[in-house]
């Protein structure tokens, strides 16, 4: 639903800028009224601007890798008078939290990093854990290994799940571990067979960080990579635990920051 045109001295919005996507969510009165999802591309900014076109929130909450490129490009616009930011930790704790409020560990892996985030039982960031120093266990790892085996990446995680032998994946360096699956193919192992080691070799490492982080209770997998069937399939395998997934994953960081614009609005008003 789209209520942009509306007098809107109530909305608000959240704006999360990632490595591949920029999703927006626009609330009016605690209701989701408007949310858009565009490609981050080589010029984010012009695409929030985008994305941004005819919003006349109150308050604004930008998050993501991208966040401070926002502030920045936005803040003194005349039809944008409150705009701020907050982290990723700190947006998806309050996504995750509104849309499942037993949530007590959020796993996000997106197109840069992963993170783990354990929540106390009134929601507060007890500790997390963060994977960005190389492309394993993230998107962007899944998205070169799909391109390797010449698979669309909308379709790689039904195609290893489809796979009916577990092939250890032992390089997860992206350069060896793409050199490795074609020496695989070469060997004249199935294209599906080493989908899924792929998948279990980065799934076996998220789950690592899980216990590093101390995962308790129920389990919140978001961000892009929990639209992936295979991911969420053996995330709940390894765990034990019956992961919740939003409807819509990638969008749980913008809904965050839209709620943290809220907070601020009313604090402004009280």
């Amino acid at each position: 639903m789209d209520m942009r045109g509306e007098t809107a001295g109530t909305d608000t919005a959240g704006i999360d800028i990632g490595s591949r996507t920029i999703e927006l969510v626009v609330m009016r009165r605690a209701k989701v009224v408007h949310t858009a999802k565009a490609p981050t591309t080589f010029d984010p900014v012009g695409q929030c601007r985008a994305l941004m076109a005819g919003v006349t929130a109150a308050s604004i909450v930008a998050t993501g890798y991208g966040r401070k490129l926002f502030v920045e490009a936005f803040r003194g616009n005349g039809s944008l008078p409150a705009v701020t930011d907050i982290t990723e930790i700190q947006a998806y704790a309050l996504g995750a939290a509104k849309l499942f409020p037993q949530a007590r560990t959020i796993l996000d892996i997106g197109g840069q990093d992963s993170k783990v985030i354990t929540l106390s039982p009134q929601g507060r960031v007890l500790r997390f854990e963060m994977n960005d120093r190389c492309a394993a266990g993230t998107g962007k790892f899944l998205e070169i290994m799909a391109l390797s085996l010449q698979v669309p990446l909308t379709d790689f995680g039904a195609f290893a799940l489809s796979g009916d032998t577990r092939i250890p994946i032992n390089n997860m360096c992206t350069v060896f571990a793409e050199s490795e699956a074609t020496s695989l193919m070469a060997r004249g192992e199935k294209a599906q067979n080493i989908a899924l080691g792929i998948h279990l070799a980065i799934m076996q490492r998220i789950h690592s960080m899980l216990r590093r982080a101390g995962q308790d209770g129920p389990l919140v997998f978001a961000g892009g990579v929990a639209r992936n069937p295979c991911a969420v399939a053996l995330l709940r395998e390894l765990t034990g635990a019956d992961c919740l997934v939003p409807q819509d994953p990638d969008m749980a960081g913008a809904l965050g920051a839209c709620l943290h614009a809220q907070k601020l609005l009313e604090n402004d008003d009280d």
